[in-house]
């Protein structure tokens, strides 16, 4: 979706220009070590662990440390510098000194931040996500319009590639039942009840969770959903409107079933057994990961019982870890730790993995021409003082949603 998105004209040119940029700084000892000098050895590349949050975490690293790059450009350094009058030196300092391109770097995270946010919901691990994923898709392409200033010749080719990628994969019935369930959406647009495709979601989830027992659901549809509809009973009272009007980490969407749907016990079950469920085979992966390093060889004579025991204990133990780091760090589920997928914003043709993509000769003189593959023992300046390898640290300067 998002791949398909940054593949459009409007921003397509903005972002290779923002890669031939930063393909420029990372290839060359001197302008590495310079751009590091003024951005206080921060980078400027950020990894993600997807491509499109490659792109959109280094558009968002431009643009905080653009005031830094414009001072590098202008400064003595740099004009003593043999790419100052160096061709892919103009074409740089032209971009940085671009009033349009900067423009052109905002309205692409402008555009790409509500779909950011979607992809840290569905990834994280803070709560169940299959009541969100509609309504922030829903809330998505409405600031996506907004960021467009509401012109439908920009903003109608980027909602056309959302709503393709996401038919029949994140419009099931399931996804739009969790919709019209979670009072967050439902209490600010009670319209939603009557959306065609809601109603038609409401009769298959009915059927599903009580096939063949026609008398259950009509209890449900006729008498216990317009009670949530028409905000009867307890649904009425003031606390419950308070309760869900704000999507933050108090807003428990279980604790408010179980408190304001005790007058519709059925319709009350099923919402808690959608509100249980993700969107996301994150927590999957990484049971299967602590399996793997628990079965190993010397261990693959442990009986069952024992093998889970050992499994559900290191599971758990990385589980507290890491909530403990993200809460302590305010650690950003996109970073990556490798570069895999930030590499074509350091190398040309870097579709592939890193690895012997150049290989250098020895002489820098010569070499320094070329874009290199990123090794610790090249990163050294022109005056030989060395260089830290390591990207920006994300603990002192965490991310903005």
């Amino acid at each position: 979706m998002v791949e398909g998105i940054a593949k459009l004209s409007l921003f397509k040119e903005i972002i290779d220009r923002a890669k031939a940029f930063t393909i420029f700084i990372y290839a060359h000892h001197k302008t590495l070590s310079l751009m590091r000098k003024f951005t206080k050895r921060r980078d400027i590349v950020r990894l993600g662990v997807t491509r499109f949050a490659s792109a959109f975490l280094t558009l968002q690293s431009l643009i905080e440390k653009m005031h830094n790059l414009k001072m590098m450009f202008i400064s003595k350094e740099w004009d003593e510098s043999k790419w100052a009058n160096h061709s892919k030196g103009l074409a740089a300092y032209h971009t940085i000194t671009n009033k349009e391109f900067w423009e052109g770097v905002a309205t692409c995270i402008r555009v790409f931040a509500p779909l950011v946010r979607v992809l840290r919901l569905v990834d994280g691990d803070l709560k169940p996500t299959m009541v969100f994923v509609h309504g922030e898709f829903e809330e998505a392409k409405k600031e996506i319009c907004k960021a467009l200033d509401n012109v439908e010749q920009n903003y109608r080719p980027i909602l056309s590639i959302i709503e393709l990628k996401s038919k029949s994969r994140l419009d099931s019935p399931l996804h739009l039942m969790g919709y019209l369930l979670n009072p967050y959406y439902f209490y600010k647009d009670s319209s939603i009840q009557f959306d065609r495709d809601i109603i038609s979601a409401i009769f298959k989830c009915v059927d599903a969770f009580y096939p063949n027992d026609l008398d259950t659901q009509t209890i449900i549809i006729n008498t216990e959903l317009p009670k949530y509809t028409k905000k009867e009973g307890n649904f009425g009272h003031p606390t419950a409107f308070k309760a869900c009007s704000k999507n933050d980490e108090s807003y428990d969407l279980v604790q408010w079933w179980n408190i304001y749907g005790v007058e519709v016990p059925k319709l009350q079950t099923i919402a808690r057994k959608i509100l249980s469920l993700t969107t996301s085979a994150s927590g999957c992966e990484c049971n299967w990961s602590t399996f793997e390093g628990v079965h190993t060889k010397k261990r693959n004579r442990l009986d069952t019982k024992q093998l889970n025991n050992l499994v559900y204990v290191q599971f758990n133990m990385r589980y507290l870890a890491k909530r403990k780091k993200q809460k302590e760090k305010n650690v950003d589920i996109l970073l990556a730790d490798c570069v895999v997928h930030a590499q074509n914003w350091i190398v040309e043709e870097a579709d592939v993995e890193l690895g012997n993509i150049f290989e250098t000769t020895g002489d820098t003189s010569k070499d320094d021409d070329l874009v290199r593959e990123l090794h610790e023992s090249d990163f050294e300046s022109d005056e030989g003082e060395e260089v830290d390898v390591e990207f920006e640290s994300d603990d002192d300067h965490p991310l903005r949603e």
